[in-house]
Formats: C-alpha cells, structure tokens, sequence
C-alpha cells in the first residue's frame, strides 16, 4: 500500500472537476509501443457517459449519509485488483493518479491486490481503519465484499466502483458503479466476428477471469448475439485465460491441437487475443487464417489490426480518473449522481485502426 502526497492546485481546478461528466482523461502509456505503430491523431482519451434512461436512478448524500467533504484535503483510497502489467490496468491506475494530482488531492492511498482476493479485501479494510473518507475500488470479484460494506457502511464511507460492477446495492452498499455496458460489449464482438466470417464457421472463446460479471456478462452478449445474427456460427470451444496473455497463449495452443480447423477466437480481452496471435504464429498459420474479435482497446491490440491478424477490438475505456472524481466532486456537493455511470465505447477495425492507434492504449 502506498500514499503519495500530490501539490496543492488552484480551488477552481476541483469547482471545475463538479461540472465533469466525463472528463478528459490524461493518455496513459501502455505495456508496451509496437514498433512501425502508425501515428495517429490526438488522443481521444476522454470517456463519454452514455444518456440516462428517464427515470434511472439517483444517489444524493442526504440518501446515502454522510458530510460534505473537501477532496483536496480528504483521504482518499483507491483498490486496484491486478498487477500493472496489463496495459488496461496501467491506464486505469494512471489515470485515478493523473486526475487526484490535477485536483489537487493530497492525500491518495492506492493498494494493489496482485489478483488476490482475500488481499484486496484487507487492502480495502486498512484503508477504512486508516480513516479514508472516500474510496475507489476496481473489484476483482462480483461477490465477497460483505467485511467491507460493514466497515464502510458504519462510518458512512462512499464506494465508487469502477470497470467491474459488485452485486450489492448502490446508495446503500456503495455510491455509484462507472464502467461499460459489458453485454453490449459482448454483442458488438459478435457482429463484428459474423462480420469477419461471412456468418458461417467455429468460434473459439477465451473467457475472462471466473467470479466477476465482466466475463459472465461478455460472453452471455456474445453468444446471445451470435445466435440471433449468425446461426451458422457455433461456439465449439471455451476455456478461462484468465485475462492473461500467457494464459490466452497456452489455451490456444490447446485449442490448436484439438481443433486446428478453428475458423474464428473471440477473446474477451485484448491480452488473451494477442496470446492467441502468438499461439497462431507458432502453429505455422497465417495473418487472417483465423478471425479474431477481442474487447479492451489496447494499442498492441490495435497494430495488430493493422498488421491483419486481428479483426476487430471493441474498445473498454479505462480512463476513470475524472469521471471517478468528478462524480465524487458533484456528490459531495449535494447533487444527485448516477447509481450506474454507463460510458460509451468505440471500436477499431480495418476502417480506422491505422488513423486512430493513436487514441489506444
């Protein structure tokens, strides 16, 4: 667990930041730069927040509890649940850190769980009894998070939850979920495998991690999608990657051994796609010998588009640092904020990979 003490900045940055819906996010690097990567333009880092539905609901801090704080002078933790090797997880940890030095929060506490769940539990539980006033949790499950909502709940502590949702109850259990429409996501990857394979072949996917909705919800929008617009496409292989490119490697090269005729390997994110590629590469096959659709928007993924091994990245934007304190910002304030903070998100493809590389990350 680490603090860091960020430079005081003018008032008027954090009045501004109560304004934000969306925000505009600093371009985090990634894991890596491809070499040969074409340049793009300006990056469009900044997330956009879907319209809400008439109706949808609000949270104020006269429902939920609590007093008005300063954020500048607040204490303030944040909960990663994976190592930053993943370049998703590099820009979302920049990105908190980018926006509280902008807003001129002092006193931000990040711990990193290393994908251990019983680690991020305590991490979380450390920082409530260190005395945080407010915290930001990237969950690494859906569920287990009972210690914690006890703890936050009897001190009246608000949770933003970014890019993985918890099952619980917002306004209560936490403030506000902010992330994507995951099935959505999932049916997007659908259109655009149907797309790739003419609406007839076998399809691979490379599951996310077990025990969050990000995988459950992906791979529920995807196959639902391929079986409303591309009945000749049978799903005939699925295992866990874990998220992992290693993973996503070796479960290929499984999947190549058992089914070496596989048309088509839907990765539901990027770094088990770009596994998958060294996978094919290793058996001999060629770029575009096998289709795939993956979701994250990374730039490795992306170059991997141009240079034609995959076909389509449906974008998951991970830049939640203004739209996290922005929200935080506006409900400290008195106003109402979203219970579920739905973002929009792009997608690359054959059409605009080469031009927008550069809006990747």
């Amino acid at each position: 667990m680490s603090v860091r003490s960020n430079r005081w900045r003018p008032a008027a940055a954090v009045l501004g930041a109560a304004m934000v819906l969306a925000g505009a996010g600093a371009c985090a690097k990634s894991e890596e730069s491809p070499a040969g990567s074409a340049a793009g333009p300006a990056p469009a880092a900044s997330q956009v927040v879907q319209s809400a539905a008439a109706g949808a609901a609000t949270c104020t801090i006269d429902q939920f509890g609590g007093t008005r704080i300063d954020l500048r002078t607040a204490k303030v933790g944040f909960s990663q649940s994976e190592k930053e090797a993943n370049p998703f997880r590099i820009a979302e940890t920049q990105s908190i850190e980018d926006e509280a030095a902008k807003l001129g929060i002092t006193n931000l506490t990040t711990a990193n769980a290393n994908s251990q769940f019983n680690k991020q539990i305590s991490d979380v539980e450390q920082m409530i009894d260190s005395g945080v006033q407010l915290l930001v949790i990237a969950p690494l499950n859906s569920d287990g998070w009972d210690s914690v909502f006890a703890k936050a709940s009897a001190k009246k502590i608000p949770i933003v939850t970014i890019d993985r949702k918890i099952n619980a109850t917002a306004c209560k259990d936490y403030l506000t979920f902010i992330g994507s429409d995951f099935a959505e996501q999932g049916k997007r990857a659908a259109d655009e495998m149907a797309k790739a394979l003419g609406n007839k072949g076998e399809v691979a996917i490379l599951l996310g991690a077990p025990g969050n909705n990000v995988t459950t919800l992906r791979t529920s929008g995807f196959k639902d999608q391929i079986a409303k617009v591309a009945p000749d496409i049978k799903v005939t292989f699925e295992q866990t990657g874990n998220f992992s490119r290693e993973e996503g490697q070796k479960v290929t090269e499984q999947l190549l051994q058992s089914n070496p005729n596989i048309n088509g390997i839907y990765g539901e994110n990027d770094e088990m796609a770009l596994g998958a590629v060294t996978a094919l590469k290793g058996a001999g096959k060629k770029a575009g010998d096998v289709k795939i659709v993956s979701i994250d928007g990374t730039k490795g993924a992306v170059q991997g588009i141009v240079d034609g091994w995959i076909s389509a990245v449906i974008e998951s934007n991970p830049r939640f640092g203004p739209l996290a304190f922005g929200t935080a910002t506006r409900f400290f304030a008195g106003e109402a904020v979203g219970q579920d903070i739905i973002i929009s998100d792009r997608a690359y493809d054959t059409t605009n990979a080469k031009t927008d590389i550069g809006s990747a990350y």
